[in-house]
């Protein structure tokens, strides 16, 4: 117990002493999630802005406008007198929209009256108002979306000319869901980036180095034996990786507005099993590095393919279909899920034993090649 102890307090002087260690694993998460925070944080929907150019200047066309502007919760609408200038916005990139309500657009409304029957056969139908509507077609996801809300408040206007009477409905039910940004997604892919980046390449390149320099030989002569050398060197981690939780979750949540709704016993269960995992997949490295200057190398090869395909900066479910199931079985993958329901959602265990069950086998897995292949010289 002594040596345990002994042990696990000389590698967190270890990484107290490193100055480097101490950035890169502490204050580098932070930068990097105070960056991409401030810049992406926000970005939780679609922001949608157009010109209406009010031509006819009539009755009609001023209450159209009215009309387009109480969409001003999903559509930012502003009147303009210039189409030259509007259109040269829309060309730019700077508006996604813009309504034009033409001249005699009112005449055109005062020619179907409903008071009065126009037989098909004998008479001429009038001309039917227009609204034109210019935008976007390199961006046809937010143009479509303006152009459904414009085409859905013209199709008011008709049916009340119309005295149309609906015959089906909607009856619509309002249900509170999560509201999360872009940072809320992020945070927990930052805490599995960083569980996998400190023990997978951390201990890949500081046991191999140990090796390489005789550290591991001179402890295989003392009455250390491997289980007490392997516990201290779990602990200390997870210290580590406690305390980088800690801090990369009070600075989203001072700063951001994070939170985490489930129960913290069971992030904490989490960060253990990525510990445990990464680091057996780091000794399986550093057992095969022959030397500290191979072992980095082998561990970028590794973690940077699990870094982006695992679902730390954008959802699994953007990816093409053929990859979906071999990236749902790295490890990174049902870690950062297992995360984000705890934070996000507030899961319990029941619902987060899948998630539970293949990290315990990479865990087991890996200890049991990393055990096999292990070398203290």
């Amino acid at each position: 117990m002594r040596a345990y102890l002994q042990l696990t307090l000389a590698q967190l002087r270890i990484f107290a002493r490193n100055r480097q260690v101490l950035f890169w694993s502490l204050l580098f998460p932070v930068f990097f999630i105070g960056m991409l925070g401030f810049f992406l944080g926000n970005g939780s929907g679609i922001s949608l802005s157009g010109a209406i150019i009010d031509e006819d200047h009539s009755t009609a066309s001023r209450q159209l406008i009215r009309s387009l502007q109480q969409l001003n919760t999903v559509i930012d609408l502003q009147e303009q007198y210039d189409k030259e200038e509007a259109l040269k916005e829309l060309k730019q990139g700077d508006r996604h929209i813009v309504v034009v309500v033409p001249n005699g657009y009112q005449q055109r409304l005062s020619m179907h009256d409903t008071s009065t029957y126009v037989d098909p056969v004998f008479e001429t139908a009038p001309e039917i108002a227009t609204v034109k509507a210019y935008y976007d077609e390199t961006n046809m996801t937010t143009s479509q979306l303006a152009l459904t809300l414009l085409s859905q408040v013209v199709d008011g206007v008709s049916k009340q000319l119309a005295n149309y009477t609906p015959v089906v409905t909607v009856d619509a039910s309002a249900v509170q869901s999560l509201h999360l940004k872009y940072i809320d997604f992020l945070i927990p892919g930052i805490i599995a980036m960083m569980i996998m980046s400190n023990n997978l390449n951390g201990v890949a390149g500081q046991i191999a180095s140990w090796r390489e320099r005789g550290i591991l030989r001179r402890m295989q002569s003392t009455t250390l034996n491997s289980a007490t050398f392997i516990a201290a060197q779990i602990t200390a981690r997870l210290v580590m990786n406690s305390l980088q939780v800690l801090i990369v979750v009070v600075v989203g949540s001072t700063f951001f507005g994070t939170q985490v709704n489930g129960a913290w016993w069971l992030l904490f269960l989490f960060v253990a099993l990525g510990t445990l995992t990464f680091m057996s997949l780091g000794f399986i490295i550093a057992s095969l590095a022959k030397t500290p200057e191979s072992a980095g190398p082998i561990a970028g090869f590794v973690s940077y393919p699990m870094l982006f395909l695992g679902g730390v900066f954008f959802p699994i479910k953007e990816m093409p279909e053929f990859m979906q199931p071999i990236v749902k079985l790295l490890p990174i993958s049902h870690l950062t899920a297992a995360l984000r329901q705890v934070m996000n959602v507030g899961a319990d265990l029941s619902a987060l034993w899948p998630e539970v069950a293949l990290l315990a086998g990479w865990m087991i897995a890996a200890f049991a090649v990393s055990s096999y292949l292990f070398k203290w010289e």
